[in-house]
């Protein structure tokens, strides 16, 4: 897979089967159209492409706008279609002067111009171009004059798979793990640095690696207890996450990430790793004592190490 940094970047002598959006996830319904473009485009014999943003157009549109979380970086998402059996991607910089580009300029001057875009496979729903002024209507217009065909993935097919990026996003938020696993079709994954923390753990014989979520917009779920797997030098151990504000100790509300890892006992600041929730086990709670906190672990564990 080929990426390049920008529509002025791209370059390729092959017609091009073209599909356009934010793809946040890399969900199972991003799958279904992506794989549609990539079967596509080798039966023309074409270069299958897809043609993404970042940042989000909505950090940029709505900058007052608190709120959008992510579920992947840049980088993750790029890691994730890569496996999608996409050609190239193109990671189109958005800038409310690129905002302001009218949906016949995009389709015209940049994917059929620069992209050579002779095939465009949308959802039903799709809208794009200043003001979102872009829809189905227009592109068929387009399509005859501009020399490329427009396939519109029907409602029934989307409403099938019945997922978006916003349901992944409140599944998240919501602690329900195992829903947002089975939208995405992988399991949800952070990644981190590994930092001190406040050594409590290992002062309760169950240590514990503090992470540090360097990407500010990446959604974190919601406070509580996840049993997950954890990626440390390219091998996979389980674990016991906590998400919260320690309570029991009544730390203040800075919200840590911060893992046990089962079996484990090498010496790991300042390292990367990365951890993939597979249930949640339950809510953060004060525990009248440190043996009453560590009786719970223990239990958390036994759940963790049975999932």
């Amino acid at each position: 897979m080929r990426i390049f940094r920008g529509i002025e970047e791209y370059e390729s002598d092959k017609a091009a089967c073209v599909t356009t959006g934010t793809f946040d996830g890399v969900h199972i319904g991003h799958k279904k159209i992506l794989s549609q473009v990539s079967a596509k485009a080798h039966a023309e014999g074409a270069v299958s492409v897809l043609v993404t943003f970042d940042p989000h157009p909505r950090k940029v549109l709505f900058p007052d706008q608190s709120g959008l979380q992510l579920i992947n970086t840049l980088d993750e998402k790029l890691e994730l279609l890569e496996s999608c059996g996409i050609d190239a991607v193109i990671v189109q910089t958005f800038t409310m002067d690129f905002s302001r580009t009218t949906a016949l300029s995009y389709v015209r001057d940049l994917l059929v111009e620069k992209v050579k875009m002779t095939r465009l496979v949308i959802g039903y729903d799709h809208q794009f171009g200043k003001n979102r002024e872009g829809s189905i209507e227009q592109l068929s217009e387009y399509a005859p004059v501009y020399g490329f065909t427009v396939d519109e993935i029907p409602a029934q097919e989307i409403d099938a798979v019945n997922v978006s990026s916003t349901k992944v996003r409140y599944a998240l938020n919501d602690g329900e793990i195992e829903e947002a696993n089975s939208f995405l079709g992988y399991q949800f994954f952070v990644s981190g640095k590994v930092v001190s923390g406040k050594g409590r753990g290992r002062g309760l014989s169950i240590p514990t690696a503090n992470l540090e979520i360097s990407d500010k917009d990446k959604i974190i779920p919601k406070s509580g207890v996840y049993a997950v797997n954890v990626s440390v030098n390219e091998k996979l151990f389980s674990g016991v996450l906590n998400i919260g504000n320690n309570p029991t100790f009544g730390d203040d509300n800075q919200p840590t990430v911060e893992v046990h890892i089962l079996d484990f006992e090498a010496d790991i600041y300042d390292q990367h790793i990365r951890l993939y929730f597979k249930k949640r086990i339950r809510d953060e709670k004060k525990f009248e004592s440190s043996d009453e906190l560590v009786a719970q672990i223990e239990r958390d564990i036994k759940i963790a190490r049975g999932t």
